[in-house]
């Protein structure tokens, strides 16, 4: 540990990968744009309803850190570099091209399979997170092979999953790079990238149940249906 860095830069020293300035920086980069959030998403709002009990904020955010651990919220980064890594492996040596990524990713979608890294929960356009990475990664980094791939996959894919007609946004989300980002430092266990997620994640959790103290909200009680209910709604339909 050393206390005259920042919190960034002193957790990036800490974990012993690599001791470049770049690394840190990006270690900034990655808690910054994951420390966010507003309380719609599974980790953060599981930490609202559990601390609407008035437990202690670290039972709180360990029960969102549960959530957090899901392969849909937290582990979407590494299916992203799991898939790149695949992509890559598939192409068998040949420079990605916008034309041979959209055909890969036309088949992909053939086989029944999904792209990761594309689409997001709330968002109708490219993710500003995802903007914020590519342009450190054109920055620092723009010759990286796996980085190549997905900046053409950043072109190819969205037309092919806007075609389908069956997809609200087919634009990258921070999951598309922040893998990518990670690994070309050194990162390279994929397994720990939730736990960085979480420890940046905790910031916007805790600031957010600050707020819910302060502000007296009551305990969360979510609305529930009856049988009558449901079938009323089914028979409406």
């Amino acid at each position: 540990s050393d206390p005259s860095l920042d919190w960034a830069g002193n957790y990036a020293q800490m974990l012993g990968i690599n001791d470049t300035e770049d690394f840190k920086e990006v270690t900034r980069l990655y808690l910054t744009l994951h420390a966010d959030h507003e309380g719609g998403n599974v980790s953060a709002h599981t930490t609202h309803l559990v601390g609407s009990a008035l437990s202690d904020p670290y039972y709180s955010y360990a029960a969102g850190v549960c959530g957090l651990a899901g392969p849909l919220h937290g582990l979407a980064n590494q299916e992203c570099l799991r898939w790149l890594k695949e992509t890559k492996k598939n192409l068998g040596g040949k420079e990605p091209t916008v034309e041979i990524l959209t055909q890969y990713a036309k088949d992909t979608l053939a086989k029944g399979q999904v792209i990761p890294g594309f689409g997001h929960g709330v968002l109708r356009k490219t993710d500003p997170r995802y903007v914020i990475q590519r342009s450190f990664a054109q920055e620092h980094f723009p010759e990286d092979p796996l980085f190549k791939l997905a900046n053409v996959c950043y072109e190819a894919v969205p037309p092919v999953l806007q075609a389908t007609g069956k997809v609200k946004n087919p634009w990258p989300n921070v999951d598309a790079l922040s893998g990518t980002c990670m690994q070309h430092y050194g990162l390279t266990q994929e397994d720990y990238y939730t736990v960085i997620f979480a420890v940046s994640r905790s910031l916007g959790c805790m600031s957010n149940l600050v707020w819910s103290r302060v502000m007296g909200l009551p305990i969360e009680r979510p609305k529930s249906m009856d049988l009558d209910a449901l079938a009323k709604i089914v028979k409406d339909q």
